[in-house]
């Protein structure tokens, strides 16, 4: 399959040294802003910020977004609710980044299931953001309903169960048609503090989470980009129970994520 951005360099319409990326978010948006700044910044040289997609009216991330210089009709809003169908808000999707030329899109506090078509029409240049150790094909700590503080609350209720790797990971991975489950592309390590909590692991790992976010997209812009295989497993044989619990808890805690 072509990328999207053929075809826009056989209409003309797109500067070969750019790589236009649309933005997803459903929540505060507070990488979202962070990769503007560094576009802005001329951290990311070569970037520029096409669009940006919500996935509800109410979502601080749009303001945000706004305030920090995207122009009014380049931020879209687009409800799944708002559609009959996957496949029809998948287009809608589409045709908002082909308007403007993208071609990578990236997930930054995304909530929504992507739909298959978006999937497939970005085909290895589509990105989320994970605030946790993933490990693709075996336990981790992503899948449903893991986002958010959840995430973080589960990490540190496993590693105090089992007494070692006092760490978490900030994470950039490949979407697929299942949560969590594509190729892991790059990721950085946060320390977990004796007396650590959800709330103060979440907001000290929030700047690294910005960092692997701005990064994986450089990486994308200059052609680097390497899939990540973990070597030793995140969870050992006989732990899987003890991620199952560690993760209803954190859904315990954290209900809306």
């Amino acid at each position: 399959m072509a990328c999207l951005s053929s075809f826009w360099m056989r209409k003309g319409r797109m500067n070969f040294n750019i790589m236009r990326i649309a933005i997803l978010l459903s929540g505060g948006g507070t990488t979202a802003e962070a990769i503007i700044r560094a576009t802005q910044m001329g951290r990311l040289s070569g970037v520029e910020v096409a669009c940006v997609i919500a996935s509800k009216p109410e979502a601080g991330g749009i303001e945000r977004v706004k305030r920090a210089g995207v122009p009014k009709k380049d931020v879209i809003v687009l409800s799944p609710k708002a559609f009959p169908s996957r496949d029809e808000f998948g287009e809608s999707i589409i045709k908002e980044c082909r308007a403007r030329g993208v071609d990578f899109v990236g997930q930054y506090g995304w909530l929504v299931k992507t739909p298959e078509n978006v999937i497939a029409a970005f085909e290895g240049r589509i990105v989320n953001q994970h605030p946790g150790p993933l490990d693709p094909g075996r336990p981790d700590f992503g899948g449903k309903g893991m986002y958010g503080k959840r995430v973080h609350a589960a990490r540190l209720f496993f590693v105090r169960a089992v007494q070692r790797d006092f760490w978490t990971e900030m994470t950039a991975h490949r979407v697929t048609t299942e949560y969590d489950k594509g190729a892991v592309l790059h990721a950085k390590q946060v320390s977990i503090l004796e007396d650590d909590t959800p709330e103060t692991l979440a907001a000290r790992a929030l700047p690294v989470e910005h960092k692997v976010q701005i990064e994986t997209i450089e990486m994308f812009a200059k052609g680097a980009v390497k899939e990540i295989v973990r070597g030793k497993p995140l969870i050992l044989p006989g732990e899987e129970q003890i991620l199952e619990e560690a993760k209803r808890r954190a859904v315990e805690m954290f209900p809306n994520g």
